[in-house]
């Protein structure tokens, strides 16, 4: 937990799940350059906030719990995002209806005033976002925009131009940067391209042709990536009524093979993005007769799930939050996983070498096998005693 100060007042923050070993804080300087231009330091007045505020992708909740005076809605894709804004503000006394809380997959506002944007990783996502807030901002609209310096890039400016109108940035302060972008009512609306489709190559055997969906922001959206591409190569052949779950889902594409291997099971898709959870549905519900069993879960992992109802794991987990190199969200969801598990039952990984994931389920469940392996991935078997 850190305490951020502004002039509204100070704000005690913290990420979710707070993690006591994660020194990471719940804001950079890229919300504190906004919060500073908004309150007017660093720029020639104050900002009016007493319209239809809309704050995208604020990461933490850092900025809503900041602003939650102005009645902001917050938008997005995050659910541990979600989740973090909720527990700040009832940490620092906010009453939470002063601020709407919608997933990116949601309709917005019909009409924003002041539209605030923490820029995304993921250009695909700002993308999708801009279209989907376009029709609600109109010529009067304020439009800002935030990042760090190595997440504003000219493709960045350039979608704000094409999609809402001139853009322009700020100097750069503390490695952050602020966009400006002026709307154009004359631009033409034109719908987001996204979801995008595509059919699975044939080096992923009988699975070839299986359709994939991929809303915005879903890694690797518009082909099938490298390590996926081994993981299906490599999955466990089962058979029998059992519950397996694709933990940190991404576009599904693991947990539909896995349906289709085995008829009989019972698969449950998760992930903490909205987007992703909405695409795995998709691809399921285009490979997979409509009357089997499944279910879609938004969530922090493994947390809903009682303690030994799982047979098998399969997981890709991330080593990414946002810019930041972590292995939190791959222990979390290896201790999650040793949970749920029942005794006998299996969590399959797949990494990336150098992470040494090896070590950590050793040390979880007392084994780890190498189930298969190349000199950039390798599948990872660990059974629950």
């Amino acid at each position: 937990m850190n305490r951020l100060t502004t002039s509204w007042g100070e704000y005690d923050l913290t990420r979710f799940p707070e993690d006591p070993r994660e020194t990471l804080r719940a804001w950079d300087a890229a919300d504190e350059y906004l919060l500073r231009h908004l309150q007017g330091i660093d720029a020639a007045a104050p900002t009016d906030l007493s319209g239809s505020v809309v704050v995208v992708g604020d990461r933490w909740g850092a900025l809503v719990t900041s602003i939650a005076g102005h009645h902001p809605v917050q938008i997005t894709d995050s659910y541990l995002g979600q989740e973090a804004t909720r527990v700040n503000l009832a940490r620092n006394g906010v009453d939470p209806g002063a601020v709407r809380l919608l997933s990116a997959r949601e309709t917005p506002p019909e009409r924003i005033d002041v539209l605030l944007i923490r820029v995304p990783k993921s250009l695909a996502l700002l993308e999708d976002q801009l279209h989907r807030l376009a029709p609600a901002v109109h010529a009067g609209t304020v439009v800002i925009g935030t990042g760090m310096v190595t997440e504003i890039h000219t493709s960045t400016l350039k979608l704000f131009e094409r999609i809402l109108g001139p853009t322009r940035t700020s100097l750069a302060v503390k490695k952050a940067r602020l966009i400006f972008c002026t709307p154009d009512s004359q631009l033409a609306r034109v719908p987001s391209p996204w979801p995008l489709r595509y059919a699975l190559p044939t080096d992923v055997g009988t699975l070839a042709g299986l359709t994939v969906t991929n809303h915005a922001g879903i890694f690797c959206a518009e082909r099938l990536d490298i390590g996926t591409r081994f993981f299906l190569r490599s999955l466990p052949r089962r058979h029998g009524a059992e519950r397996v779950v694709d933990l940190g889902c991404g576009n599904g594409v693991i947990g539909t093979a896995a349906a289709l291997a085995n008829p009989e099971a019972a698969v449950t898709f998760v992930d903490e993005s909205f987007s992703a959870v909405a695409s795995a549905e998709a691809t399921y519900r285009e490979n997979i007769a409509s009357d089997a069993k499944a279910e879609f879960v938004v969530g922090d992992g493994l947390s809903y799930v009682p303690d030994e109802a799982v047979d098998l794991v399969l997981n890709n987990p991330p080593f990414h939050s946002h810019q930041a190199t972590t292995d939190a969200t791959a222990r979390r969801m290896f201790g999650g996983s040793r949970r749920a598990l029942r005794p006998g039952g299996e969590l399959w990984v797949i990494g990336n070498r150098h992470l040494g994931y090896h070590v950590k389920l050793r040390r979880l469940f007392g084994n780890c096998e190498v189930v298969a392996s190349d000199p950039k991935f390798v599948v990872l078997r660990a059974v629950r005693s």
